[in-house]
């Protein structure tokens, strides 16, 4: 009888085959971190599995993954789960690979499971993988696969582009650029009115009982997230148009994010509270609400502000304002709705921490020490945020053991993840059918964490074109050494390595750069250093 040759481990043989041995192993020794998905593996009760089950995780992520080594095992532990949940959302369907949300079916879904919300963060994480074929399928399925690409609100074309950054592909991009005009125009018939700015109710911008969100008439509002969103949108059809050199879509998407940005900052931003603001929709008057909620840091994921808003950003570390041991709260603490609440809805955004919010906040906070001059923030203070949110993603088990975990929302006081908590219970006992059965969010994809450590803390700033960019945010004398291997971007293997003294690594003390590893760029110290590549 013949055996069946799995097609998918003969691909992954190939790719072992073709891979150049430098992009291998160069600094790091990838077996060095098998036993993390192995300690995973172990411990995960696998209720629910899609294309890459544990037991193929390995093989999958050695393949395809950057390897990260730093002296915080805590933080290099986190990097390695999140790739290990990350790849449990990839799914074959009929009209190709997509990332999904929930592994459990949800009944709030789109076809095959799929929610656009955060189909942004799916982006922005899974464009370091090495392998494009899942994320180009995966932006074609929004579409052209019958999906619901405006049921909540996205920063899609911004994303797609993102991606397209560490992964160029002229070809892929504008072919696609009908579509995403396409998607831009519908946004503007459902969403925008005479106001000028962008509406949407907190739900469908997945944060759903905000505080703004219970002033205006069916909870609508007019709030930076959307407006963003079009924004980077609006910019990124721009940078594609160029590339199909379509100078007509060029200058009208330039023109609309101008626009945009003109609003956002007229309209949303309250000189007063020094911070961007939701003005509640339906009340009569273009009033902003009296809170300041997370999202309002938004604007700076797309580099939105002017230098002078950056004072906005003294709330973060504010223990009125957001700042709090398990994450920033999603709603300032002083103000009098700031709740965090076991009744009502599980998923409230008037004070819980969310990780999806919270990997907009580093985004955006990356943004704000890349692009502007200002004295409000440090790399300080990206390192504290980066390393709460990391500390975050665990769970305390009954025999007291703590393991990894990502979740849907956090008590930002005691770390308890709230939704788990309240479904667990929540039908007769048990777990609740009717909202996603059992561990509905369990490995929950709805943020990012790996970006946030390779375009943030290491500094890779993926650019179109052919300049690299490497600007570390990590504070000075806080690692004696760190390294990134075998990133794949454009068409070529990048290790970033850190090592005090040079005996690490053995390529020398200092931050040094290597391409397909050739050294391309050294400098003494933690500081921005760019090259043509």
């Amino acid at each position: 009888m013949k055996k069946r040759v799995c097609f998918w481990c003969l691909l992954l043989a190939i790719q072992c085959v073709w891979k150049p041995i430098w992009a291998q192993n160069f600094a790091l020794n990838a077996e060095s971190f098998k036993p993390y998905i192995t300690a995973f593996n172990k411990s995960d009760d696998e209720l629910y599995k899609q294309l890459i089950p544990n037991e193929n995780t390995w093989a999958f992520l050695s393949q395809n993954i950057p390897l990260f080594e730093c002296p915080d095992k805590q933080l290099e532990q986190m990097y390695y789960f999140r790739w290990w949940t990350y790849r449990k959302h990839l799914k074959q369907t009929p009209a190709g690979y997509i990332i999904t949300e929930f592994l459990p079916d949800v009944n709030w879904a789109g076809k095959y499971n799929s929610i656009n919300c955060p189909a942004g963060h799916h982006f922005y994480e899974g464009r370091w993988l090495h392998d494009t074929t899942y994320l180009k399928q995966y932006a074609r399925f929004w579409f052209r696969g019958g999906a619901s690409p405006r049921s909540y609100s996205s920063w899609a074309a911004d994303a797609i582009s993102a991606f397209a950054r560490v992964h160029p592909d002229t070809t892929f991009l504008t072919d696609l650029l009908p579509d995403l005009r396409n998607d831009f125009h519908e946004w503007e018939k459902m969403r925008l009115d005479s106001t000028g700015l962008f509406w949407q109710t907190d739900n469908r911008d997945g944060m759903e009982i905000s505080i703004a969100g219970l002033i205006g008439q069916k909870n609508q509002g007019y709030r930076a997230t959307i407006n963003s969103y079009m924004y980077g949108n609006a910019k990124a059809i721009a940078t594609i148009a160029q590339m199909a050199n379509n100078q007509a879509v060029v200058a009208e998407y330039t023109q609309r994010a101008a626009v945009i940005r003109r609003q956002i900052l007229t309209k949303l931003w309250d000189d007063k509270a020094k911070f961007f603001k939701v003005i509640p929709r339906g009340t009569g008057t273009l009033t902003r609400a009296d809170v300041r909620e997370l999202h309002g840091f938004t604007p700076w994921y797309f580099s939105i502000p002017d230098e002078k808003q950056a004072i906005a950003w003294a709330q973060l570390t504010d223990e009125q304002g957001f700042w709090a041991p398990y994450g920033p709260t999603t709603a300032e603490q002083r103000h009098p709705g700031f709740r965090v609440a076991y009744e009502g809805h599980e998923c409230q955004w008037n004070g819980p921490s969310w990780p999806f919010s919270t990997a907009i906040t580093l985004t955006s906070l990356a943004n704000l020490l890349n692009d502007y001059k200002q004295n409000i923030m440090t790399k300080r203070d990206y390192w504290n945020l980066l390393t709460t949110y990391s500390r975050s993603q665990q769970r305390i088990l009954p025999d007291g053991e703590r393991v990894p975990w990502i979740d849907e929302n956090l008590n930002p006081y005691t770390g308890d993840w709230i939704s788990r908590t309240r479904l667990s219970t929540m039908e007769n006992g048990s777990w609740s059918t009717k909202k996603g059965g059992r561990e509905r969010g369990k490995d929950y994809n709805h943020s990012s964490f790996c970006d946030h450590i390779i375009s943030g803390l290491v500094g890779i700033r993926p650019q179109h074109g052919h300049q690299l960019v490497i600007n570390p945010l990590l504070p000075d004398n806080t690692w004696d050494y760190f390294c990134l291997d075998n990133v794949a971007y454009h068409g070529k293997t990048i290790t970033v390595l850190y090592d005090k003294t040079g005996k690490k690594y053995g390529k020398g003390s200092g931050l040094r750069v290597f391409v397909n590893g050739v050294e391309k760029a050294f400098a003494p110290a933690l500081q921005r250093v760019s090259f043509s590549i």
